[in-house]
């Protein structure tokens, strides 16, 4: 992505994850499985860590995001997170919203398109992390909470009453934040929370199926529709279409566009290059 990566290498593991890049697709492994792969302050800082560095990494055109065993992520630790937190001084708890929140600015602002490959609870924070994503492939026996209020907390929690509106409205945005009750992955796809819901054994071939399709494809243009979707929000129709014809008119002068231009006079497949 970036030609300039500076001294600091790419970090090839990380301590509190599965992580692994094959062909392109980067997975990211939650790896807590007897705690429904909640989250703690140490894997926070990893992902954030991680999505710093993605834009800065050739060999990774996609992640996908998923959890092991039955569980996507349950969202923070009770005991590893909320416990500690109790005898935080204010400071330090706002160092660590502010970090979960890095986490989510990360993912909307990598360049590389991300999936989440729901494989069960996406609960609290977990639900968040699939919201952020920008697409969701979700197994049949999976289910959305975004059960902040249930503890006591706001429901805009990590740019979820940002991003959740925006995707499913605001009447039914306010529906599960305020009231933080399971939605089942049938309903989430009513909603709009799903890209594809699967059978539970065909949800590894799907996403696989999905991250290879965007591997292969022409992933510039992907980063330029990612970063559009996510400025052109907060703009109004003319800031959106300067913005929308100032990308294409550089565009035009990419490798890929000019590729796609001699194949099809050739009659063959392009062959994105990403630049």
């Amino acid at each position: 992505m970036s030609p300039f990566p500076a001294s600091r290498g790419q970090t090839e593991h990380w301590d509190h994850f599965g992580f692994g890049v094959e062909d392109g697709v980067a997975t990211v492994t939650l790896e807590r499985p007897a705690a429904l792969n909640a989250l703690t302050f140490d894997v926070y800082a990893d992902l954030r860590d991680l999505l710093a560095e993605l834009p800065h990494r050739d060999d990774v055109r996609v992640l996908v995001v998923t959890g092991a065993g039955r569980a996507f992520c349950s969202g923070g630790d009770v005991n590893e997170i909320i416990g500690r937190l109790q005898g935080m001084s204010p400071g330090e708890r706002l160092e660590f919203t502010r970090m979960t929140g890095a986490v989510v600015q990360g993912m909307r602002s990598c360049p590389q398109p991300i999936v989440a490959a729901v494989n069960g609870v996406a609960a609290g924070a977990g639900a968040v992390i699939a919201l952020a994503a920008d697409l969701r492939v979700v197994a049949r026996s999976a289910s959305f909470a975004f059960l902040f209020t249930r503890v006591g907390l706001a429901g805009a929690d990590m740019g979820c009453a940002y991003l959740l509106p925006r995707l499913v409205g605001l009447g039914r945005a306010s529906e599960l934040l305020l009231l933080g009750d399971p939605v089942d992955a049938e309903r989430a796809l009513e909603l709009g929370l799903v890209t594809e819901l699967v059978d539970d054994d065909e949800l590894p071939v799907a996403t696989e199926r999905l991250a290879r399709r965007l591997a292969e494809g022409p992933t510039l243009a992907y980063a330029s529709t990612k970063l559009l979707l996510s400025r052109e929000l907060d703009l109004d129709l003319a800031g959106a279409l300067e913005l929308d014809a100032t990308t294409q008119a550089l565009l035009m002068g990419s490798r890929d566009h000019g590729e796609f231009h001699r194949a099809f006079g050739e009659k063959r497949p392009p062959r994105w290059s990403g630049r």
